[in-house]
């Protein structure tokens, strides 16, 4: 038994040493386990808020002053002498509505003056003998005022029946035809100044009407004059939106040319101009926990993601307007969602790296 036991206490400490060097050889053949690489993300870089080659809209050429010619009474049209096209001087009979009715209400306004004169003669002499009293005489010069009044309407009427040219121009558009029954106010010539200003009028989205001020210097292009640029200036910036589009109006003033005809389409470039608000545009997708003008972004400096707040102004487009960013840094738009403030990030492009504001 003693024999037994001392041989195996002697082959004990061989067995362990021999596993242990088979641990430490298993154990130096391992990889080194490698340290984690920073997350992935994208940026782009904040745009300066620019009108980038300047605004197009496009627009309809009319003249300043276009004026809508109608009667002033209704009846029937027995003239009209005038079509499109056609250039008209000042004072000239343009349509003609037969005059019946209206001299008819002229002479029955002038048969109730006459009789409202003679109704006051009598009661101011029977007054004067004290038949009748002064209240008497005071409601018949009130009926004599109010029949004045009946004539002197009748009468303005009356010389509506005739439609006049307020100013020389051109015919632009002929509504009503001879033999029709107008309605007062109806449109029956519709007539151009051509010694008003050709001005070109257009819609421009709200967001971009801080690009836009009276006296701006523009530039516009007309379909029917090819390879042309023409200079104009914006006389006036409309206060209210068109309730149906939404636009605000936009006058802009261009050389008058015989060439250029009211109702042409034309395209106007407002130059590009700054906002005046240090506001810079980013992708949409940057913003993050955005709640009315506060918002977030992730700001790449060196190579880290920097938490950095910014005042949301609005979109313009597949843009967001901000407020609190220089023009030029970068800001991440893909992957912000699972980093956290100060964290070393990887830019999937490296060369936007080099772009990093220090």
């Amino acid at each position: 038994m003693s024999i037994v036991s001392s041989g195996l206490s002697s082959g004990a400490p061989r067995a362990l040493a021999l596993l242990g060097l088979l641990a430490l050889a298993a154990c130096g053949g391992r990889d080194p386990v490698a340290a984690p690489q920073p997350p992935s993300v994208e940026t782009a870089a904040a745009a300066s808020d620019l009108a980038g080659g300047g605004l197009t809209v496009t627009g309809t050429l009319e003249r300043q002053r276009e004026m809508n010619l109608s009667f002033r009474v209704g009846g029937v049209m027995t003239a009209l002498s005038v079509d499109v096209g056609d250039a008209v001087a000042a004072g000239q009979v343009l349509a003609r509505i037969d005059p019946s009715a209206v001299n008819a209400r002229v002479t029955q306004s002038e048969s109730e003056l006459e009789r409202a004169r003679r109704d006051l003669r009598r009661d101011e002499a029977l007054f004067a003998q004290g038949y009748v009293s002064n209240q008497r005489v005071e409601d018949r010069r009130s009926a004599l005022k109010a029949a004045q009044a009946a004539y002197d309407a009748a009468a303005f009427d009356g010389r509506w029946s005739r439609l006049v040219a307020p100013a020389g121009g051109v015919v632009l558009e002929r509504a009503a035809q001879v033999g029709e029954v107008v309605q007062p106010g109806q449109t029956v010539v519709r007539l151009a100044d051509l010694a008003s200003p050709l001005v070109l009028r257009a819609g421009v989205a709200d967001r971009d009407i801080p690009r836009i001020a009276p006296g701006q210097p523009v530039t516009a292009t007309v379909d029917s004059l090819p390879g042309e640029v023409l200079s104009g200036r914006v006389v006036r910036v409309g206060q209210g939106a068109d309730p149906r589009t939404g636009a605000i109006p936009v006058e802009v003033e261009l050389p008058g040319r015989r060439d250029l005809r009211s109702g042409l389409t034309a395209k106007v470039t407002f130059p590009a101009v700054a906002t005046g608000d240090s506001s810079v545009r980013v992708p949409a997708e940057a913003l993050l926990e955005a709640n009315g003008d506060k918002a977030h972004v992730f700001r790449l400096k060196g190579d880290r993601a920097v938490r950095t707040p910014v005042v949301f102004l609005g979109f313009e487009g597949d843009d967001a307007r901000v407020r609190g960013l220089a023009p030029g840094e970068r800001v991440i738009t893909a992957g912000g969602g699972f980093i956290s403030d100060g964290e070393r990030v990887r830019v999937a492009d490296p060369r936007a790296l080099a772009g990093a504001v220090r």
